[in-house]
């Protein structure tokens, strides 16, 4: 249990639980290639059974960190910085996003979606799962919506989710990992009959780095 003046700063997004942050290049969407500092948050409750981060979902195992030293830290790597998860919307986002402005740093996060947007974003990537949908607000001020593709079933979840985004929007369907040779084949099929959508690799997996 967190000490009750603990609780009160997380809960007000001024203490985060932090898993890990690291400089890296970013694998994945749209900015793949780009180098970037990624802020893992820790806690999730969508429980998708082939996520690669399952230790991020317990929030409790990862300390209450002060938000002036995350970003300090952000600050000496990149102008690029990746908040992601875990689900880090479980969470108060603007304090964390105003110091990062402050700073002159641009904002993307990484998101399900399901919970209330907060912070102040220059990239938004909404990736929806089935287990918990995004909150409709969303879909609206999504700059990429990325779809992982673990069976068929998620083309059809793919064109639902589609469909509320903008038009503006860029969209992306990623195979999952463990089923990725499985489904490549079936997503370069996909993408060539319905070339609105664009293709999704983790990159950062085949160049062997976080």
């Amino acid at each position: 249990m967190l000490k009750p003046e603990i609780k009160k700063l997380v809960d007000a997004g001024k203490m985060l639980p932090l898993m890990e942050a690291f400089y890296t290049i970013q694998g994945e969407g749209y900015h793949k290639g780009a180098a970037a500092y990624f802020i893992r948050i820790g806690g999730c409750d969508v429980g998708c059974h082939w996520c690669d981060v399952k230790e991020s979902w317990d929030a409790t195992l990862h300390p209450p960190t002060a938000i002036e030293n995350i970003a300090n830290q952000a600050s000496a790597y990149s102008d690029t910085i990746v908040v992601t998860g875990g689900e880090p919307l479980m969470w108060d986002m603007q304090p964390l996003t105003s110091l990062l402005k402050d700073k002159k740093l641009k904002t993307h996060i990484e998101t399900s979606g399901a919970y209330m947007l907060s912070g102040d974003w220059d990239w938004i990537c909404l990736s929806p799962k089935k287990r918990k949908l995004p909150l409709g607000a969303i879909y609206s001020k999504a700059d990429e919506l990325k779809v992982i593709v673990y069976n068929k079933s998620d083309f059809e979840f793919a064109e639902a989710q589609a469909e509320n985004v903008s038009r503006d929007c860029i969209l992306y369907l990623q195979p999952e990992w463990s089923a990725s040779q499985k489904m490549i084949p079936l997503i370069v099929d996909y993408v060539m009959k319905h070339p609105k959508w664009k293709i999704s690799l983790q990159t950062h997996k085949y160049l062997n780095i976080p």
